[in-house]
């Protein structure tokens, strides 16, 4: 199956570009001065596309029935998010994922509206999906269908499709699997490595023997939250010291850059230069689940635009921030992300 849908310059509803109004203190440039396009092409590796069923009622205050609900279907998975939040960005955003069966068909239908460049690989299996409830104080999962494992001639495919993607873009990126068993841990090391041997960035966003494998082949940024980081066995504890020297410790065996999220903590970046802190205003989430997920594409879109690590974490940062503030996974407006950019410190760590 082959689904190619148009790449627009901003999905449907989206802020146009701010006018320049003088120079910004802070700001988070769209290129490096003789750097990268204002444009980045960025592809993301998504092992698990998933269909997501939203159930939603209105406010308390609405005066709606409490019988009444909306129902909302959604393309979904760690990858897609991403995806989604790099086009809010303004990156051109390809994705290489399987798709396959009742559930496959769905979302790939879906995404042909979503401003994605999708290549996708046959999956005998047939994706997954959620049933997610939203009308508590949290994201309640209702139902949830895990899709089987790729079999060999699939995953060679995929291996085949990301390959020769990501040599045509300026950034990949790589999302892990869920459940993990989808998708050995081999196979992302594999792609690291020889997209790293090519000289192509690669942002990675993955946990268990997933990210050990991909941080063996040193990618260029390597994101794990600090969850992820002890259950890894990568951290002792969640405390920052022991999060700190785990970060260290990868970045000293050739990581490029660690970022560490810490839910409502500043995220740690460390680099072969030192430790240091994403700060910026605190907001009152509204679903924190989304969050890493935008976080690791607007890092990657500023990767691909040119900007140093440090500039990068900050704009992934607000997107982050913000996502928690909306209900939608990895959605945002890139004028307001890159606005609440300005107002993200990167501080150095003692």
């Amino acid at each position: 199956m082959d689904v190619t849908a148009a790449v627009g310059a901003l999905p449907q509803g989206a802020d146009p570009a701010p006018v320049d109004a003088g120079p910004v203190s802070n700001a988070v440039p769209d290129v490096v001065t003789g750097g990268a396009p204002v444009r980045p092409r960025i592809c993301v590796v998504a092992p698990t596309p998933l269909l997501v069923v939203e159930i939603a009622g209105g406010h308390e205050e609405s005066g709606r029935p409490t019988d009444h609900a909306d129902i909302h279907l959604h393309p979904g998975g760690q990858g897609l998010w991403v995806a989604r939040m790099a086009v809010s960005l303004g990156a051109d955003v390809t994705v290489c994922a399987p798709f396959g069966g009742e559930l496959g068909f769905a979302i790939a239908q879906m995404l042909s509206t979503d401003q994605l460049t999708i290549h996708a690989v046959t999956y005998s299996g047939g994706n997954g999906g959620y049933v997610f409830d939203l009308r508590g104080e949290d994201r309640e999962t209702v139902a949830h269908m895990p899709p089987p494992a790729l079999n060999r001639h699939e995953l060679d495919d995929l291996y085949g499709t990301v390959l020769v993607d990501a040599l045509e873009s300026d950034v990949l990126v790589v999302t892990g699997a869920e459940p993990a068993s989808v998708v050995p841990s081999t196979f992302f090391g594999r792609i690291v490595r020889d997209l790293r041997s090519a000289g192509k960035p690669v942002v990675a966003d993955l946990s268990a023997g997933a990210a050990r494998a991909a941080a063996r082949e040193r990618p260029n940024v390597l994101k794990m939250s600090h969850e992820e980081l002890v259950a890894a066995g990568l951290a002792e504890h969640d405390d920052t010291d022991s999060l700190r020297a785990a970060a260290e410790r990868l970045v000293a065996d050739g990581v490029g850059a660690m970022v560490v999220s810490r839910a409502e903590a500043p995220a740690l970046l460390v680099t072969p230069d030192g430790t240091s802190r994403a700060v910026g205003p605190v907001v009152t989430p509204l679903d924190h689940r989304g969050a890493g997920d935008s976080m690791t594409a607007g890092i990657a879109v500023g990767l691909g635009r040119g900007l140093d690590v440090a500039d990068a974490v900050r704009l992934g940062a607000a997107a982050g921030a913000l996502n928690v503030t909306r209900r939608g996974l990895g959605t945002g407006r890139r004028h307001q992300i890159e606005r609440f950019a300005e107002r993200i410190s990167i501080e150095e760590m003692d």
